[in-house]
């Protein structure tokens, strides 16, 4: 499987790069026939400081941000963006400002929860919600959900990919690589995926860390 890996550059950053691999994969809400990998770009130092950069240009001029709620392992990128937020540069309206980075917890229903003592920095706040990948959309619309509970003001959507540019509930998403930029990509329902009836094995189980295969 991994010998089908390709890399593809970023078309706002020629150093950010992600690799994909074609193919028949399943993930909790849908069947894809890419698995993308964005190992280098979530957990190298200088990958994500790139990544950080890019997604912060969105904001920078644009919009107060109090915290980064940050989904999927990107914590590293939420810092590098957080980091370029407070950056006292000509026309930056968080210069100087103190950004939260916080990622929440998850319970055993699927809910996404914030402790007690991380909860101020969701209520009345105004927030970025960063994810790894949107994909169907539905990992974006139960985070907002959350947020709006606590009591956060969504200021904008980031992903590193995403499948859509508008989110389920009409909030543009922000993304450093975007469906055109993978050629021919596809997600499926379980039901409607091609692969699945012309009885083709899938490949790998894909979660928000990575990949396993079966």
């Amino acid at each position: 499987m991994e010998k089908r890996r390709m890399e593809i550059v970023s078309k706002k950053s020629k150093r950010v790069t992600i690799d994909i691999i074609p193919g028949h994969f399943a993930t909790n809400h849908s069947h894809i026939n890419y698995y993308i990998d964005m190992t280098k770009v979530r957990c190298t130092q200088a990958m994500a400081a790139r990544a950080g950069r890019v997604l912060a240009s969105k904001y920078v001029n644009t919009a107060q941000v109090d915290t980064i709620i940050t989904m999927d392992g990107c914590e590293m990128i939420g810092g590098f963006m957080a980091a370029e937020l407070s950056n006292n540069g000509v026309g930056a309206v968080n210069g100087k400002k103190p950004i939260a980075v916080i990622r929440p917890d998850v319970n055993i229903n699927g809910q996404m929860v914030f402790p007690d003592n991380i909860q101020p920095m969701v209520w009345n706040k105004n927030v970025v919600l960063l994810v790894a990948s949107a994909t169907t959309g539905k990992t974006i619309n139960r985070s907002s959900e959350a947020i709006k509970y606590y009591g956060g003001n969504i200021v904008g959507i980031s992903a590193i990919f995403s499948n859509s540019e508008i989110s389920m509930d009409g909030k543009e998403i922000d993304s450093i690589f975007k469906r055109e930029d993978l050629p021919n990509y596809s997600t499926y329902k379980f039901e409607e995926c091609p692969d699945c009836k012309n009885m083709r094995k899938i490949d790998a189980i894909v979660s928000s860390s990575g990949y396993t295969k079966i």
